[in-house]
């Protein structure tokens, strides 16, 4: 089910999302979410499994019950790929916010971009695009520095 949303075109699906949220943040919310959510996933589960058998088998004689196992062993386990997925989600995330402004907003880079764009002005529009990218690198970098000091105290 979750793949076959995924197959989903972000813009098919974005007028429906306003048509049911209206014109407000919810929609850019909801757009944005949906664009993070299927990478996001993928990566918490293939770091939800990686833990070998015999780490299952250490937790299973040292009598830890599932939920110490997966506090104790999976969770930390999946940080890493979580971490990953989530620095991959703050450009998409950006982009999703863009898409959803596309469609039905007047204010915001994405209708800023759309303004710009039909009124030929290029200053506007590479103002648009310099922000939007600003915008991605500084979320990058904030994920990655949450990311330093988790995965630094999950360590020691």
């Amino acid at each position: 089910m979750v793949l076959f949303f995924n197959t989903i075109p972000i813009l098919a699906l974005s007028p429906i999302i306003i048509l049911i949220f209206g014109l407000g943040m919810t929609p850019k919310i909801i757009i944005a979410a949906i664009i993070c959510f299927f990478p996001t996933l993928v990566n918490m589960i293939r770091g939800l499994a990686s833990a070998t058998p015999s780490e299952e088998e250490l937790f299973h004689v040292l009598s830890a019950n599932k939920f110490e196992t997966f506090l104790r062993l999976h969770l930390p386990r999946s940080l890493p790929m979580l971490f990953s997925s989530l620095r991959i989600a703050t450009a998409t995330a950006v982009i999703g916010a863009i898409v959803g402004e596309w469609i039905g907003a007047d204010k915001g880079l994405g209708a800023l971009i759309i303004r710009a764009t039909f009124n030929y002005q290029s200053d506007q529009l590479y103002a648009a695009i310099v922000a939007a990218s600003a915008l991605s690198i500084a979320l990058f970098a904030i994920v990655a520095a949450v990311e330093s000091r988790v995965l630094r105290y999950q360590s020691r």
